[in-house]
């Protein structure tokens, strides 16, 4: 039987997911920061030894590997990606400075300017105009192309960011711009906005293209050395990997604009929470996700998270390429819990992996999130954690919350409990706001927690937001890797296009889909997929005069690429209705007496693969489970015996009554007071109040 592999790299661990038939197996390693290409391998090499296979051989079995990746925001949150500079029409050169307004949060006075991906000295503009309409207002100045080449290759740029207006109506001169500057600095990685994101607005253009530029080539670098470790040691099919979109594609594609993996590994987590609640009947989900290093929260309602292309904003930067939407905290099992004059502040610094927190003994001294669950005795230091790989010891631990509770005037014991408060009201507050921002009541919906520390904190925050029921996957502690699993093949792309609904040129709405078409054609085919089994999905981008944001909707068609019979007059009206629809839908009003206009043309178009199945439904067993031992722990209500159960022993149909803790391989759920635990029929478990 052959193999499927789902990997996910995060801060401080690389999750794997193997899907051998209908069976799912998980592993975690800690990542290597230095070249996390070294923990894919290594993780490949423990999954073959789980199998009995020699690393070639179980490589050779393996139909797919695929991969989410953070490459692309560590880049940006470590600010260490490319040398970069930007060439842009002549007038234009502190448009990415100005940005919109300067802040992305106008009322935050405190907020300072992000840092600069490409400084004044390094914007350099050359003489060129095109026009709205794509005609030629000024041809390009190419000697002082060259010049600017010149100037950039002296202050040692290493990647360049093209982005001349109107570009994505007529894209002439950045195609000439960027063979002159081929020439002029010929080891230098460069970006073209047509490519990177062909349409309007012109500063969400420039800022997805500077941040392509600036995280490029790290994630080209990491794909190809990564491709060759997997060829080298047997792997013969291509490597997938997520994107932002929530769908997964080959390494030829995301060559073509890197960004599209910014935030995949999130994305991946996401579409998997959608798999899982709508097979278990629970369509609208809030979904949290808490690994080593951050919290991330979405949204999943009627089964589905599409992904938005516009204002994007990850690491306070706009990336216009559509994404899931995934807001993120810096909280997770190592967010540092520190003294700031007098107040008690967690995260958003994080130990990482390396050294990692106290706990590991590994040379952290920082106490962290995971550090104060072992100071409350909700994970053990007495058995191997993280499937085995290494044992937490409480060596250091209680001396560095002895520091802070000497700052604070309390005990170790209590600096822990206050910690653990701080993260978890901190989370609570981000999905607060995440819902807010939404109209959405969190009680309407069914938390899905995974992770490996989401977990032990999900029913306490349900609890906090008025949740009554949390979905535990068994696989939660590497969810986002089984994720890719579930994610299908996909190309979303979009060409811009301004006019009035009324008066859409029908002929002109065909040939950028027909343009969309022939790329994923391409895409797919080179990917080992037939062209009749691609779906397409024909979208109008649309808004109401003066608006600044554009809605997305599906317009009405048999689902093949090439097929535009239904782009006849009647396209118009039916525009028109599904775009009134849709903003609905969205603002819960219409306006009734203006005509929307379109803004762009959009075809997101995917291929079927198989995804892990999932099992639905609680037959109680009507057998009490029996604790394997107990834990003086604090699950908020001060230390007391506490039951600990093993994940291994429970079978489905088992019911757990709180305060108690499970233990599974690669993760711990907490049971807090006022909870039950149950086991459903797949293995998976449900948190309810009551």
């Amino acid at each position: 039987m052959n193999y499927r592999v789902g990997i996910d790299i995060g801060g401080t661990f690389t999750d794997f997911a193997l899907l051998k038939g209908s069976e799912v197996k998980l592993h975690k390693n800690l990542s290597t920061p230095q070249d996390r290409s070294l923990g894919v391998m290594e993780g490949l090499g423990k999954l073959a030894g789980m199998e009995g296979l020699a690393l070639a051989d179980f490589l050779d079995r393996c139909d797919a590997i695929v991969h989410g990746t953070t490459i692309a925001d560590n880049t940006l949150i470590e600010m260490n990606g490319a040398l970069t500079g930007l060439i842009t029409t002549e007038g234009f050169r502190d448009e990415i400075e100005y940005r919109r307004g300067f802040k992305e949060d106008i009322w935050d006075v405190r907020l300072e300017a992000p840092k600069q991906i490409t400084p004044r000295r390094r914007r350099l503009t050359v003489p060129e105009r095109i026009l709205h309409d794509g005609s030629v207002h000024r041809q390009l100045d190419e000697a002082a192309l060259r010049e600017v080449c010149r100037r950039l290759r002296l202050q040692g740029v290493e990647s360049v960011a093209i982005s001349f207006l109107f570009s994505f109506v007529n894209p002439a001169h950045e195609k000439r711009a960027r063979e002159i500057v081929t020439q002029e600095m010929q080891n230098a990685h460069i970006s073209v906005s047509h490519e990177v994101l062909p349409r309007a607005p012109e500063y969400d253009r420039t800022s997805t293209t500077v941040v392509n530029a600036y995280v490029g080539p790290r994630v080209t670098s990491y794909l190809e050395r990564l491709v060759s470790r997997l060829k080298e040691a047997g792997y013969r099919n291509q490597l997938m990997v997520m994107q932002a979109s929530g769908g997964v594609m080959t390494k030829e594609y995301i060559d073509g604009a890197p960004i599209r993996v910014l935030a995949s590994g999130p994305a991946g987590g996401v579409v998997g929470s959608a798999h899982v609640g709508t097979a278990k009947g629970y369509p609208d989900l809030l979904c949290v996700d808490m690994g080593g290093t951050s919290y991330d929260m979405s949204l999943v309602i009627r089964g589905s998270a599409p992904a938005e292309a516009g204002w994007n904003m990850h690491h306070r930067y706009i990336i216009g390429v559509p994404m899931v939407k995934v807001e993120t905290l810096g909280a997770g099992g190592g967010s540092i819990c520190h003294v700031n004059n007098g107040q008690l502040q967690v995260g958003p610094q994080s130990a990482g992996s390396e050294p990692g927190p106290i706990c590991y003994g590994r040379g952290g001294t920082r106490p962290t999130v995971t550090d104060a669950l072992v100071m409350l005795g909700i994970l053990s230091t007495d058995e191997g954690f993280a499937g085995g790989s290494f044992r937490l010891t409480r060596n250091g631990v209680e001396e560095a919350f002895a520091a802070i509770g000497n700052a604070m005037g309390t005990s170790a014991e209590q600096a822990a409990f206050d910690c653990w408060r701080v993260v978890n009201a901190n989370m609570s507050q981000g999905v607060r706001r995440t819902t807010a921002g939404k109209g959405i009541n969190p009680k309407d919906l069914v938390m899905l927690a995974y992770g490996g520390n989401g977990p032990a904190f999900a029913a306490i925050q349900a609890e906090d937001l008025g949740i009554a029921r949390v979905l535990v996957p068994k696989a939660s502690p590497t969810f986002s890797a089984l994720g890719t699993l579930v994610a299908n093949p996909m190309i979303d792309e979009e060409r811009s296009y301004f006019v009035k609904a009324t008066e859409i040129d029908l002929d002109k709405v065909k040939r950028l889909w027909t343009e969309l078409a022939d790329r994923s054609c391409k895409y797919f085919t080179d990917a080992g997929f037939k062209a009749e089994d691609v779906v397409a999905h024909y979208q109008l981008n649309m808004r109401y005069p003066g608006q600044n944001f554009s809605l997305t909707f599906n317009v009405p068609s048999n689902g093949r690429l090439h097929d535009f019979a239904f782009v006849e007059s009647g396209l118009r009206d039916q525009a028109i209705a599904l775009f009134n629809q849709r903003h609905m839908e969205e603002y819960n009003h219409i306006r009734e007496n203006e005509i929307p206009e379109i803004s762009g043309v959009r075809l997101a178009s995917h291929v079927v693969t198989a995804s892990p199945s999932v099992a639905a439904g609680f037959t109680r067993s009507g057998e009490a489970p029996r604790p394997a031992k107990t834990r003086r722990a604090n699950l908020g209500q001060g230390f007391a015996e506490t039951p600990v159960y093993k994940g291994n022993d429970l079978s489905p149909g088992a019911e757990i009554t709180g305060p108690a803790i499970v233990e599974e391989t690669f993760t711990t759920i907490v049971v807090y007071p006022g909870w039950k635990a149950l086991v459903d029929d797949a293995g998976d478990y449900e948190l309810v109040r009551g």
